[in-house]
């Protein structure tokens, strides 16, 4: 990870343990779509990528607006002052990939995607 990093270690725990992520994104309308911590996979530079299958209204909204927040968490990772679970949101940008490396990393773990959403992370907030 680079030395400016956005994304805690605590962020990094969070996805070692089965949670729902949530990614909402507005641009044609606001929606809302799921998918799970362990798909998600953090690069070098702190990008998330995450396999895509679906997700066509994010990819409408994305193509008016490329403005997303994600929601994740997990009950079995402590949080602040030891709570019992924590939870990050994240504020980024988004874009939808198709072919090159990240693509074919991606590809290779997950056979059965059709693109790959690239989220640029500009905050990581933890929640609890």
């Amino acid at each position: 990870m680079c030395e400016n990093k956005k994304l805690s270690e605590k962020f990094v725990e969070v996805l070692q343990h089965e949670g729902v992520v949530t990614i909402v994104s507005w641009g044609v309308e606001t929606h809302v779509a799921n998918t799970w911590n362990s798909y998600l996979v953090i690069t070098e530079d702190e990008r998330i990528l995450i396999p895509a299958y679906g997700f066509r209204k994010t990819e409408k909204n994305i193509d008016v607006n490329n403005h997303v927040k994600l929601t994740l968490g997990s009950k079995d990772v402590l949080g602040h002052k030891d709570y019992p679970g924590t939870g990050f949101v994240i504020d980024g940008t988004a874009r939808y990939i198709s072919s090159g490396v990240d693509y074919d990393l991606m590809k290779q773990k997950y056979s059965w995607l059709t693109r790959v959403l690239e989220i640029t992370v500009e905050t990581a907030k933890q929640m609890l």
